[in-house]
């Protein structure tokens, strides 16, 4: 599968609306971080070197919204302004920032030019709507950067495109494989591999660019030996690497290692992450499953990571749950990406609820739903997620939100052993060359836990909601904002566990840490970068 020279130039020549989003999100991003010189406060006579810049800071934590940008009255180009402005960055990440810009262009250009002009099915299976809603990051100015593929590999591998993927099936030696399963599974039902052997799932653009030749004495000597291709029928999800089983949709889906980077992160699979998946995702279902008020009352959906396997270099898998196994009759499942997402005529998903149940009803079912689990998990347990919008599904029953389902947990929990309210596992922490300065676990610090979950769930997720709910339905940032904390207040309210530690785990502070984005990617990733804004919890 691959696009012709002629259409690749014609989603060029088109991409007007791609140009300006990435333009938009670099802009905005720098000038929130302080990465950039800016003379003015984003009104008439603002200067940011030689473009004039019309920008309004917005409720939700002070996040920076462009209106226009030009330079002698014309317009501006992503790579003319990264290339030009007075951006403090290491020389080698901005050029490095710049391919990951034209290759965001190119990609998203392709999909647009594909995209089907048609109205989004909100009702839609969520398998399906992870293709159609695959619109990248809402901040991250590299949002479709995939550095590593090629068009063809655009075509054939990313969800938006919508492909079938088989990925090839590999069976070890035992003793070469570091295998993590969850308490009381089968290893065997799950892989694909002859009595003895332990199978691995490979995507096929790993084992053609990195596989067979790091492995290649292993596959010499028969150590490690291609079975064929799986005969299932495999789709990505939002996160490239991860596969969901379309032909079997029970079945789990499958996460792959790829060698390549998307916005600030390698889409490998870090061995202690594979080996911790597991013993993660049973300690986080047990939390849920002795806590009344996340079991019985929000009906949280906990997708399970069950299996993990890992070979070093760069081969491994981890096997998840599949919501379907957990929806009831009439429920469905939207990723919260497509909360925000258009469709070809420019209506929202969300529309035809928003308008059936108004504006406030369906934020105060949304949070009540989705934020307040996640809150609650984080204050009476101690436990924050990654909860940015890749990593939840929102379960409505036409459209009404009625609970949420939470994944990806094998990097992306971070808490205190000292605060928690049960003990967590014995887990491996990353090895001290890991190239992630803010892929740690545990932390003394308190307000690090805490400013984890606000900075996905809230700076990342929940503000785009605020904002499309602001511009398309009149619906302002601060009520949306208050919405969400008046709940959390109602909360401490009705539970007194969620009470006593609410201090602890301060979610109204004035301000919280959250990482720079954009500045991680122009300068080397040896440190931990963020800063301070406004909560807009505390307003």
């Amino acid at each position: 599968m691959t696009a012709s020279p002629a259409e690749i130039v014609v989603a060029l020549a088109t991409a007007g609306p791609v140009r300006e989003r990435v333009l938009a999100q670099l802009v905005e991003s720098l000038v929130l971080e302080d990465a950039v010189e800016v003379s003015g406060d984003g009104g008439p006579g603002t200067t940011c070197g030689p473009f004039a810049l019309h920008f309004a800071r917005t409720p939700s934590f002070g996040r920076v919204r462009l209106t226009s940008i030009s330079r002698n009255g014309r317009p501006v180009t992503p790579a003319e302004f990264l290339a030009e402005a007075p951006i403090h960055a290491d020389p080698a990440c901005r050029t490095r920032l710049g391919t990951e810009l034209a290759a965001t262009v190119l990609g998203d250009a392709l999909a647009l030019a594909r995209r089907p002009r048609v109205p989004l099915d909100p009702g839609a299976g969520h398998d399906v709507l992870e293709a159609l809603t695959a619109d990248g990051h809402r901040y991250h100015p590299a949002y479709k950067s995939r550095t590593g593929f090629g068009v063809g590999d655009l075509l054939a591998y990313t969800p938006e495109f919508a492909p079938l993927v088989r990925p090839l099936l590999l069976d070890a030696e035992p003793g070469l494989v570091s295998v993590s399963a969850a308490a009381g599974l089968d290893p065997a039902v799950v892989w694909n591999a002859p009595p003895g052997r332990v199978g691995i799932p490979v995507h096929p653009w790993q084992w053609e660019h990195h596989v067979a030749a790091a492995h290649a004495d292993a596959l010499a000597s028969g150590a490690l030996r291609v079975s064929g291709p799986d005969p299932g029928e495999y789709r990505p999800q939002a996160s490239i690497r991860t596969l969901a089983r379309m032909d079997a949709p029970r079945r789990p889906s499958v996460k792959l290692p790829l060698a390549i980077t998307n916005t600030s992160t390698s889409r490998g699979l870090a061995p202690h992450t594979v080996r911790n998946a597991a013993p993660i995702s049973d300690w986080l279902a047990g939390i849920v499953a002795s806590d009344p008020v996340l079991v019985d009352k929000a009906r949280v959906i906990v997708l399970r990571e069950v299996l993990g396997v890992t070979v070093e270099p760069g081969l491994g898998a981890i096997w998840r749950e599949s919501l379907h196994v957990h929806l009831h009759p009439g429920e469905r499942a939207v990723p919260f990406p497509g909360l925000v997402s258009r469709s070809g005529d420019g209506v929202p998903l969300i529309d035809p609820w928003v308008r059936a149940q108004g504006a406030r009803g369906w934020v105060e079912r949304l949070v009540v739903a989705s934020v307040l689990p996640l809150v609650h998990l984080l204050v009476v347990h101690g436990v924050a997620l990654e909860s940015h919008a890749q990593n939840m599904l929102l379960v409505h029953a036409g459209g009404l939100p009625t609970r949420v389902a939470l994944k990806d947990f094998h990097d992306g929990v971070r808490f205190s052993r000292e605060l928690l309210a049960a003990p967590a596992p014995t887990l491996e922490a990353p090895p001290a060359d890991h190239p992630n300065a803010n892929s740690f676990l545990e932390t003394d610090d308190p307000a690090l836990v805490t400013g984890f979950l606000l900075d996905c769930l809230c700076f990342v997720n929940l503000a785009e909601i605020a904002w499309l709910l602001a511009n398309e339905y009149g619906f302002a940032e601060e009520e949306f904002w208050a919405v969400v904390a008046r709940a959390i207040r109602a909360h401490a309210e009705r539970v007194p566990a969620f009470a006593a530690r609410l201090g602890t785990f301060d979610v109204f502070a004035p301000r919280i840490e959250v990482e720079k984005l954009t500045t991680r990617r122009l300068w080397p990733d040896t440190e931990l970068r963020v800063h301070a804004l406004p909560n807009p919890l505390s307003m």
